[in-house]
C-alpha cells in the first residue's frame, strides 16, 4: 500500500534512532534481496555503522530462490553494492524441486530457515528484515480477510522471538530474533533515499503478479484509501490491537497459574468449574494455549479452537458431562471436574485392501 504524505529520505539522525537498539550486538545479517526496501536498509545500516564505534559486523545475505532466470544475476548485484559499502555479503540457495501450489508461503519458511541458519554460523542474535509501514498495512488486510483472531490482525512486530515464524522453525529455543526496524517507515521513503544515494535497486515482477493475494491487495490500496482506510489507519490498527493482545494474554497467564497445573508429562489439567467460570475468550485461550504446548501437528487453528471450545460449552452444561475431542495432536477430555489436555495417541494407519 502506498504512503504519500512525506516521501523524503531518511536522514542520519532519524537512522540513529531507528537503529539505536541495535548498536550493542556483536553481529547482525541483514536480509538483502536486492529490491529498493532491502537495499536501503543495507544503505542505511552501512552508513550508521560508520558513525558508532564499536558496532556490529554486518552480514549481508541474499536467498536466491531460483525461480526466475534473473536471480543469480540480482544475488551479484547486490554482491558488489555491499562490497561498495564495506559490508560482507553472502548468497544462500533454495535448492530442490518447487512447489506447484502454496509457492510463496514455500518460499517465505525456506527464506527464513536459510537467514537463521547464516545467524547461526555469523554468531548474529539478530537477523535484520526491511519490511516497511505499507507491507505492515498489507498484512493486516491479508488476515483481516482470512478471518484472523486479534494475534494475527496485530501483523507484524519489530522484534519477533522464538524462530521467526511457522513449524519450520517451531520451539527453535535460542534462536535469533528477526527484527524490523523500518516497520514504521513507508516504502516510498526508502525509495527517496536511494535515489538521494544514487545506489540502484531491483523491481522482482512478482510484486505485479496479480495471481499473489498481497498483490491485489496493493492494487486495491487507493481505493480503500479514498474511504479514509489509508496505510497509517491500518498501521494505527495493528498497533492498539497488539495492545490488547498482550493485556489479555497477561490475563491468560494469570488465570493459567490459578486454574492448571501439569500432573505428569505432555499433560495439563484444568478446575474445569473454574474455567466454566472465566470469559468465554479467557477459557479459549487457555485451552488453545495448553493444546500448542502438548500437541504435536504445529500451530493450534482458531477455527478448530473455537469448535472445540463451543462443543466444551454445550457439555458442561450437561448433568453428566462427557467430552473428549483431538486438537491439533493433543487430546482434550473431561474428567470427573477436570479438563485434562494430553498428548494424543499416534493416528492409527489405515491399512490397504
Amino acid at each position: 500500500m502506498s504512503v504519500a504524505d512525506d516521501a523524503g529520505p531518511i536522514g542520519d539522525a532519524e537512522a540513529d534512532r531507528l537503529f539505536a537498539d541495535l548498536v550493542d550486538e556483536s553481529a547482525l545479517v541483514l536480509a538483502v534481496s536486492g529490491g529498493a526496501d532491502s537495499t536501503a536498509l543495507l544503505y542505511l545500516l552501512a552508513r550508521w555503522r560508520k558513525r558508532h564505534k564499536p558496532s556490529p559486523k554486518l552480514h549481508a545475505v541474499t536467498i536466491d530462490h531460483g525461480l526466475r532466470p534473473q536471480s543469480r544475476s540480482e544475488a551479484s548485484g547486490v554482491k558488489r553494492i555491499a562490497a561498495q559499502l564495506g559490508v560482507v555479503h553472502r548468497t544462500m540457495r533454495w535448492a530442490g524441486e518447487k512447489p506447484l501450489t502454496g509457492l510463496q508461503e514455500k518460499a517465505r519458511a525456506e527464506r527464513y530457515r536459510l537467514l537463521l541458519a547464516a545467524a547461526h554460523k555469523a554468531g548474529a542474535r539478530c537477523v535484520i528484515t526491511a519490511h516497511t509501514l505499507d507491507d505492515q498495512a498489507e498484512t493486516v488486510l491479508f488476515r483481516l480477510a482470512r478471518g484472523s483472531g486479534l494475534a494475527g490482525i496485530g501483523a507484524m512486530a519489530r522484534v519477533s522471538h522464538a524462530g521467526f515464524h511457522g513449524p519450520v522453525m517451531r520451539g527453535a529455543r535460542g534462536s535469533p530474533a528477526l527484527v524490523r526496524p523500518l516497520l514504521g517507515v513507508a516504502k516510498a521513503r526508502l525509495v527517496a533515499t536511494l535515489h538521494a544515494a544514487g545506489i540502484a535497486h531491483v523491481e522482482d515482477p512478482s510484486n505485479a503478479d496479480p495471481r499473489f493475494a498481497r498483490v491485489r491487495w496493493r492494487k486495491l490500496a487507493p481505493v480503500l484509501a479514498a474511504e479514509g482506510l489509508t496505510a497509517e489507519r491500518l498501521v494505527q490498527l495493528a498497533r492498539r490491537v497488539r495492545r490488547n493482545e498482550a493485556a489479555i494474554e497477561a490475563v491468560v497467564t494469570a488465570a493459567f497459574d490459578r486454574l492448571g497445573w501439569r500432573p505428569q508429562a505432555w499433560t495439563i489439567a484444568f478446575d474445569a468449574r473454574g474455567l466454566r467460570d472465566v470469559p468465554a475468550e479467557i477459557a479459549l485461550r487457555l485451552i488453545g494455549r495448553a493444546a500448542s504446548e502438548v500437541g504435536d501437528e504445529g500451530p493450534v487453528e482458531l477455527g478448530k479452537l473455537e469448535s472445540l471450545c463451543e462443543s466444551l460449552a454445550d457439555a458442561l452444561d450437561r448433568s453428566s458431562p462427557r467430552f473428549r475431542q483431538t486438537l491439533a495432536g493433543a487430546m482434550v477430555s473431561l474428567q470427573r471436574d477436570r479438563l485434562i489436555v494430553e498428548r494424543a495417541p499416534p493416528r492409527r494407519k489405515r491399512s490397504r485392501s
